[in-house]
């Protein structure tokens, strides 16, 4: 229900927000550590990192005008990889922001780098946890993933990609390796439901 109420704040809030200019613009939204954020160490559970984390992608698909859209096409916006770095715990009602920005992309997939920076406190301005994400739009139609050129045509944008950094290079020669990973190794389940 939480996500659900964030996401509705999201929506409300995004015209005062303003608008984000692609490639380049990026999203930064404010949130604080709720009670149902927290895991038993009392601090935010490391799920909902990735779940806030869609919030912050969606906010950059709102704000460029790209999610009316994908509305309109029916496309659906599919994660294919993530990889997330914690630093700094995030403790109960802190308040803390979450960036996310463009960083590259090829001819049908983008990288997202996702930065949660503490807000409040003795360490604000500190990175608590920094993530690299890979998807794109598909289209169930065509069963394909969109162009992200065909995709940023559509919003009114003409760029080429900026070269990967080293560390998003590792992030998708990893990305790669899992990929063409099939093996299974020892039992998948003890057979009892959770």
């Amino acid at each position: 229900m939480n996500l659900w109420l964030r996401l509705i704040w999201l929506l409300v809030t995004a015209r005062w927000r303003g608008t984000i200019a692609l490639p380049d613009g990026y999203s930064a939204i404010r949130f604080r550590v709720w009670p149902h954020d927290l895991d038993p160490s009392i601090h935010m559970n490391n799920g909902r990192y990735l779940t806030l984390m869609d919030l912050g992608r969606l906010d950059v698909m709102f704000r460029s005008g790209l999610w009316r859209v994908v509305q309109r096409n029916g496309w659906t916006p599919i994660a294919s990889t993530v990889a997330i770095r914690f630093r700094r715990e995030l403790r109960p009602f802190q308040k803390f922001n979450l960036e996310t920005r463009l960083v590259c992309w090829d001819e049908t997939l983008v990288v997202m780098e996702q930065i949660f920076v503490i807000g409040d406190g003795s360490r604000a301005g500190q990175v608590a946890a920094r993530a690299l994400f890979k998807g794109g739009l598909y289209d169930r139609r065509t069963r394909r993933f969109v162009p992200i050129s065909q995709m940023m045509q559509a919003i009114g944008i003409a760029a080429e990609s900026p070269a990967p950094s080293p560390e998003v290079d590792a992030f998708l020669h990893a990305d790669r390796g899992l990929k063409g990973s099939t093996t299974v190794r020892g039992p998948t389940s003890d057979g009892k439901d959770l």
